[in-house]
């Protein structure tokens, strides 16, 4: 049998469309938890850090890191693994990882009005018009973000990417399943050997992907019957040295018959390929009210192939820890309103696995004594040497790097 996608917009009914199918069906649910799970599980990651990549909002660090990314590559292979079974209903953000070259799925979109669902929400979750409205503005901001990073497409209910567009404000929960499950059955979405090809070019494709990440780089990847084309989007100055490299990392990869790459539309733009390297901190937050000192040193450390982002008050810092997921903090004590000593404490106390290192011009013993006992990493006087401050970031992110490890059952 064929595969059935489905994206809803927020408050559009499509946990009753879902369920109508499944119960009266057998077709196996396989949702973003799902993939989310499974995905967790290859990578040896949590999930939630996957689940990130729905948000609209993007990390300060992900130009160092390329998290959203690479948490895309582990999602399609997730995905990909799933599909390799028929007669599936996926539903949720993942449906939209889907190639258009797997021709035996039935994609279908569900919407409403904007009154239909404020209403709809108002009436499920018991809330006021208002927190309705946020709502519903905030989960679709996150479904168009999601759509423009996978397709460059602003419109995440464009009905030219769907077979079947429901308007749920005007269709009957009854009359969109009958509708479903008739156009399901249709030969021209009966499973081919051509379009099982696709599923397997799709597997083989998300497995290059995610082996390439995993060593930094960001290609687009594309496979057929064994031969993987990846395609670079920018400028690179040794090109045969980073097709070698490529090679190295695809050629382990099982089912890869051959390998070529391809020169995107972008490559002949300024911007230059960075491999990003697994092994430094790239996502160091530094935190220092002297704006001057910390831009430098914060362009400095990117020289070195640091990621950084920087805070110039205590309360930015603490927002930004609530709102991103810094690893490391070089923190300043004698800083006006929230002071570095109370920064410290309250991201010791509420993220832990943040190290932080103080960096102060002002400190004493007295001070670095309780900034050790409060859990600092390392309590530094300035001004600092650039290389020694460097070596301090990569014993913090080592140690983060073990930790993590042991957390998810990976290494010794």
């Amino acid at each position: 049998m064929s595969v059935i996608s489905i994206f809803s917009g927020a408050f559009c009914k499509d946990d009753l469309i879902v369920e109508e199918i499944i119960s009266s069906t057998t077709y196996a649910l396989i949702t973003d938890e799902e993939v989310l799970s499974r995905a967790g599980r290859m990578a040896g990651i949590d999930r939630e850090k996957f689940r990130r990549a729905f948000s609209s909002k993007t990390s300060v660090f992900n130009k160092f890191t390329h998290e959203k990314e690479r948490s895309i590559a582990h999602l399609k292979l997730s995905l990909a693994e799933f599909m390799r079974e028929d007669n599936l209903l996926i539903s949720g953000y993942c449906s939209q990882l889907i190639p258009a070259s797997i021709s035996h799925v039935l994609r279908v979109c569900l919407i409403a009005d904007l009154k239909y669902r404020i209403n709809l929400a108002m009436e499920k979750h018991g809330v006021t018009e208002k927190e309705a409205v946020r709502s519903i503005h905030r989960e679709d901001e996150d479904r168009a973000a999601w759509i423009e990073l996978l397709l460059a497409k602003k419109d995440p209910w464009d009905p030219s990417r769907y077979d079947l567009v429901f308007p749920m404000d005007k269709t009957p929960v009854e009359q969109a399943n009958a509708l479903i499950q008739a156009n399901a059955l249709k030969t021209v979405l009966k499973p081919t050997e051509t379009s099982h090809q696709a599923v397997s070019d799709f597997l083989l494709a998300a497995k290059t992907e995610v082996a390439l990440t995993e060593e930094g780089h960001q290609v687009k990847v594309k496979a057929s019957a064994g031969e993987v084309t990846l395609v670079l989007n920018e400028y690179v100055l040794m090109l045969s040295r980073l097709e070698e490299e490529f090679k190295s990392i695809v050629q382990e990869i099982p089912g890869v018959l051959s390998l070529k790459t391809e020169i995107g539309k972008n490559f002949h733009q300024t911007t230059l390929y960075r491999k990003h390297d697994i092994n430094l901190p790239s996502k160091v937050l530094l935190v220092d009210d002297e704006r001057e000192y910390a831009q430098t040193l914060s362009e400095r450390l990117q020289l070195r192939h640091l990621g950084t982002a920087v805070a110039y008050d205590g309360e930015s810092a603490l927002a930004l820890v609530q709102a991103d997921d810094p690893e490391v903090m070089v923190l300043d004590l004698k800083m006006p309103g929230i002071d570095g000593i109370e920064v410290l404490q309250e991201v010791k106390a509420t993220r832990p696995e943040i190290e932080v290192i103080v960096l102060t011009g002002h400190g004493d013993e007295n001070d670095k004594e309780i900034c050790l006992q409060l859990g600092a990493f390392a309590y530094l006087q300035k001004p600092i040497d650039i290389e020694e401050l460097r070596e301090t970031l990569q014993r913090a992110y080592e140690k983060i790097r073990k930790g993590s490890k042991h957390r998810h059952g990976v290494g010794p």
